[in-house]
């Protein structure tokens, strides 16, 4: 047993204390927007009922790469409201995992609720009824642990034969592969059930995953083989309880970024537990894969933040990552609560910069001026220096999701962008390596957008190379799915 555990814990006992009544105020703010009339955009928070089959989809623009074989899992919420109370918040919708699948230049998508005590619960109330991210717990919520609350909604890891639906705040949720059949919760060892599990697994080119699970200012330190065992957990101590929502790495440190959005007390919703206070600045936390207690502190500006991208330490030990910066994490606290209602969120969009670590001192951050979210890499390189950051683009205050995809190139300062247009949202794109390529260009971007006009799920393929050109293939479902938050590539 970690000796840490039980205050690890002491999140889901505080969930199920603080019962209290649904609010009410949100769901009368989707009513203004509805009797507004609600932007086309809303499209992307909208309910799905039941699980989608599998089935074909249509190729509507250019030809499949040659040789491009595997399968996109993609996770996001897709159910909010039920007739007994709905979510208050975008990021506490039952989790839906997707599966494109691309072979032989055929298409197919099918699509599955991740089969959730949350899920079943609420299903039989036909209320939502469980405590979220920005959602007050229902006095009906029936809750004995996190998992119990878990909407397995945020991001997948394969492993194996299965798909692991991931969540902030507890176990993962093992899907099978093909199926999308869920298996249950994934207990890594009988002492640490239930314990958090972060949605930003970072996973080295061997395949081996570390990842965080946060409890205050403390978090359990995951190391994972590649198949999944459980090689190692540790408890480490944090400078401060900042909101984590993702970490990065390089080949020999964890780096763990602690933004001044700080855990200043035990109350429901998760999201109004935390203060802003940028007087404090930004912390870097540098730990030794080999020796968790060997650590070191930077200093960085204030900025909040959901994603970093992987970092990578240069040859005199200046460590750097990109990260998307945002001014605050009032999107978090409250913008979020809008977008589920249609009402755009006034906050600015995130801007991609790089931040630059000496071995020693304070650090620095190199702003780009590009507005970027969901930051990927050239998995082959992870831990190690690298060109391209692929990113979404084209958020503004007045429209809060992302229409294009952006390729940065680290050496020259350029981005390069393609735009769907307004008519769009889009997803996260996952970064492919051509069949038989070793060179960091040679890619394909693969991803998919909501198509808000003719109200259907694209999926498209661009050559990163070339990615102002826009899709080289795009595939069209006879089914509209939410927006998602991230995914994983697995080549066949």
């Amino acid at each position: 047993m970690i000796p840490s555990r039980r205050s690890l814990l002491l999140g889901a006992a505080a969930v199920s204390a603080a019962v209290a009544a649904p609010e009410k105020s949100f769901a009368a703010a989707a009513l203004r927007a509805v009797e507004a009339g609600a932007p086309d955009w809303a499209l992307a928070t909208a309910d799905i009922e039941t699980d989608i089959a599998p089935s074909a989809l249509t190729l509507i623009r250019g030809r499949a790469p040659e040789g491009l074989k595997g399968v996109l899992y993609r996770n996001g919420p897709a159910k909010f409201r039920r007739p007994g109370g709905s979510a208050a918040h975008w990021f506490d919708g039952d989790g839906m995992i997707r599966r494109f699948s691309l072979e032989d230049g055929r298409a197919t998508l099918a699509a599955r609720f991740a089969d959730t005590p949350k899920r079943r619960q609420e299903a039989r109330l036909d209320a939502m009824v469980m405590p979220g991210f920005g959602t007050l717990p229902d006095p009906r919520a029936q809750i004995g642990s996190a998992d119990d609350a878990s909407a397995a909604n945020t991001s997948v890891l394969p492993v194996g034969d299965a798909v692991w639906a991931l969540w902030e705040a507890g176990s993962p949720m093992a899907l099978d592969a093909v199926t999308l059949e869920t298996r249950g919760f994934v207990t890594l060892r009988p002492d640490l059930k239930a314990m958090p599990f972060l949605a930003h697994p970072r996973i080295e080119p061997d395949g081996r995953v570390w990842n965080l699970g946060l409890g205050g200012a403390q978090a359990v330190v995951w190391r994972l083989a590649a198949d999944g065992t459980l090689e190692d957990a540790q408890v480490i101590a944090l400078p401060r309880a900042s909101y984590i929502h993702d970490f990065t790495a390089t080949a020999r440190h964890l780096v763990i970024v602690l933004q001044p959005w700080v855990h200043a007390r035990n109350v429901m919703p998760f999201s109004s537990a935390f203060d802003w206070r940028p007087e404090t600045g930004t912390q870097v936390l540098v730990i030794d894969k080999d020796d968790l207690s060997r650590r070191r502190v930077h200093e960085l500006p204030t900025f909040g933040f959901f994603h970093l991208g992987d970092a990578w330490e240069e040859a005199d030990g200046t460590l750097r990552f990109d990260v998307c910066v945002h001014k605050d994490m009032d999107f978090a606290a409250r913008g979020a609560r809008q977008l589920l209602n249609g009402v755009p969120t006034g906050d600015e969009p995130a801007e991609l910069a790089m931040a630059v670590l000496p071995p020693s001192g304070p650090g620095r951050l190199e702003r780009t001026g590009a507005v970027a979210e969901f930051p990927r890499g050239d998995p082959r390189r992870a831990g190690q220096a690298r060109r391209f950051t692929v990113h979404t683009i084209g958020d503004t205050s007045n429209r809060p999701l992302a229409c294009g995809t952006g390729v940065t190139d680290w050496s020259n300062g350029r981005t390069r962008v393609f735009d769907f247009g307004p008519g769009h949202v889009a997803d996260e794109m996952v970064y492919v390596p051509k069949t038989g390529a070793t060179d960091e260009a040679d890619a394909w971007l693969v991803g998919s957008t909501l198509n808000l006009r003719t109200r259907a799920t694209e999926l498209h393929v661009l050559d990163l190379a070339h990615v102002e050109d826009g899709p080289v293939a795009t595939w069209s479902a006879d089914v509209a799915l939410p927006a998602t938050f991230h995914g994983a590539w697995v080549g066949g």
